[in-house]
C-alpha cells in the first residue's frame, strides 16, 4: 500500500511527471532466504526482505523487523515511510527497511544471533558500502545490531549498537523522548491546552510505549493508561509508570499490575482522554475503531497506525492526528546523530542527542502545524506534502528528471 497518494500532494506540491515515475515504485525489492542450521542439526529457513524506497536524500535507512507474518508489501511500505520521514526531518538518509520472518519468541539469543549473522553473510555489500544502514525494530535490539558490527567491523554500518559497542547514549529512549515531546508541543499548539494539564492513553508498552509514557510522567504529565497484548492498566489519576516499568521488567504481565484498574486491552482506545498515542502496530485505526474514539486528538507513535478510512472518520469528527513521520522520528534522527559520531569518532553526550531531536521535533511540528493551516489541509497531508517537495528537489538535484 503506497503511503503518499501523489494526486493529492501534487495540489499543494509540485510534482512533475518524471518525478511521479520515480517516486510511485520503490527502487530496489530484494527477496532473499535465510537459512540457518540449528542446534539440534534441523535446519531454519526464512524468507527475507529488503526494500529501498528512495535513496535521492542519502543511504537506505530503516530498521531490522523479525516477525512471523511480514511480507514484501508491508516491507516496501515500510521503506516509504522513512522515505518521508527522513526528508520531513531533515536528515540526509534515504527510505529503506528489511524483514525476517521468524517468530523471534521461538529462538534464544544466541540463535537469534546466528539469525543476524546469516543476514550479514548475504548482505555484507550492502552493509559494508553504506548502502543500507539497519537499526533496531520489531523483534530485534540493540544486541542484534551489536552482532552485525562485530561481523563487518564497520561502525557507521548499523545504528542502535549499545553505547559500549559505538552506540549513541540515549538512542535507545529517542523514539520515546522525540514523541514525549511532540504530544507536549502539539497540545499546546493544536488543541490550545495547557501543555502540562492533559491526560494520555498509550497503545503498547514495548520501547516506544514505555520510554513516551516515562518522559511524559517525569514531567509530570498524567497517563492515565497503558495497554499491550495482555490488557490494559488504568488508573485516573495517573499510573506510577517507574513502578510499571520495574513490574513488567521482572517478565510479569502488564494485567496482573496491582496497582492499577484492569480492563480488555482494546478498551484503551475508546478512553475518554486528551492524547491516544498507538505506539504498538500499524493499522489498527480501522474504521470501526476510529468512529469509536473519544481522544480530543491522535499522536502516532507506531508506523502506519491509522490507514486511510480510519483518517478519514477522524477528518469527519473534527480529531487532528499528528502523523507517524513526524511523531515517531526520534529514533531516526538519533539514528543520525549515532552514524555522524561514527564517522568523526566524536564523543556524543545523552544530553546532545536529546537537544538535538527535541530541536528537530520542534522546528518539524511547527513547520507542519503552520503549513496544514495555510493550505487548510490535515496534519498528515501537509506533512507528506512537505517531505514529498524534499525528495522532489533532490532528485532534480541529481539529475534523476
Amino acid at each position: 500500500m503506497a503511503v503518499v497518494n501523489l494526486d493529492e500532494v501534487a495540489g499543494y506540491v509540485d510534482v512533475p511527471p518524471a518525478a511521479r515515475i520515480l517516486l510511485e515504485k520503490p527502487e530496489r525489492e530484494m527477496r532473499l532466504t535465510l537459512s540457518i542450521r540449528m542446534e539440534d542439526d534441523s535446519l531454519a529457513c526464512a524468507d527475507t526482505f529488503v526494500v529501498y524506497h528512495n535513496t535521492a536524500r542519502g543511504p537506505a535507512k530503516g530498521g531490522i523487523r523479525m516477525q512471523p507474518d511480514v511480507t514484501l508489501a508491508e516491507t516496501a511500505e515500510l521503506a516509504e515511510l522513512m522515505t518521508w520521514k527522513t526528508a520531513l526531518m531533515g536528515v540526509p538518509f534515504g527510505g529503506g527497511k528489511s524483514a525476517i520472518k521468524l517468530d523471534p519468541h521461538r529462538f534464544n539469543r544466541p540463535q537469534r544471533a546466528e539469525v543476524i549473522r546469516e543476514y550479514v553473510h548475504i548482505l555484507r555489500f550492502e552493509l559494508g558500502s553504506g548502502s543500507y544502514i539497519p537499526a533496531p525494530d520489531m523483534g530485534t535490539s540493540e544486541h542484534e545490531m551489536a552482532i552485525i558490527f562485530g561481523e563487518t567491523h564497520v561502525l557507521e554500518c548499523v545504528t542502535g549498537k549499545p553505547p559500549r559497542v559505538g552506540g549513541l547514549p540515549g538512542r535507545r529512549e529517542a523514539t520515546g523522548r522525540g514523541l514525549a515531546t511532540c504530544i507536549a508541543e502539539s497540545v499546546d499548539d493544536i488543541l490550545g491546552m495547557d501543555s502540562h494539564a492533559f491526560t494520555v492513553a498509550i497503545q503498547g508498552f514495548g520501547n516506544v510505549g514505555s520510554w513516551t509514557a516515562k518522559f511524559l510522567s517525569d514531567a509530570g504529565r498524567q497517563v492515565i493508561a497503558i495497554s499491550d497484548e495482555t490488557g490494559c492498566a488504568l488508573r485516573e489519576d495517573g499510573l506510577d509508570v517507574d513502578g510499571l516499568m520495574a513490574w513488567t521488567a521482572e517478565g510479569r504481565d502488564l494485567c496482573d499490575y496491582p496497582e492499577a484498574e484492569q480492563l480488555p486491552r482494546d478498551d484503551l482506545l475508546g478512553l475518554e482522554v486528551d492524547v491516544l498515542v498507538p505506539a504498538a502496530v500499524g493499522h489498527v485505526f480501522t474504521e470501526q475503531v476510529a468512529r469509536r474514539v473519544r481522544a480530543k486528538m491522535v499522536v502516532e507513535g507506531a508506523n502506519a497506525p491509522t490507514p486511510a478510512e480510519g483518517d478519514r472518520v477522524f477528518a469527519e469528527r473534527g480529531i487532528p492526528v499528528v502523523p507517524d513521520i513526524l511523531a515517531n522520528s526520534g529514533g531516526v534522527i538519533a539514528s543520525y546523530v549515532e552514524w555522524r559520531k561514527a564517522k568523526s569518532g566524536s564523543l556524543t553526550p545523552e544530553s546532545e542527542t536529546f537537544a538535538t531531536l527535541d530541536q528537530l521535533v520542534h522546528d518539524g511540528l511547527h513547520r507542519v502545524i503552520e503549513s496544514a493551516r495555510g493550505w487548510n489541509t490535515s496534519f498528515r497531508t501537509a506533512a507528506l506534502a512537505l517531505a514529498v517537495e524534499e525528495v522532489v528537489h533532490a532528485m532534480a538535484d541529481r539529475g534523476w528528471f
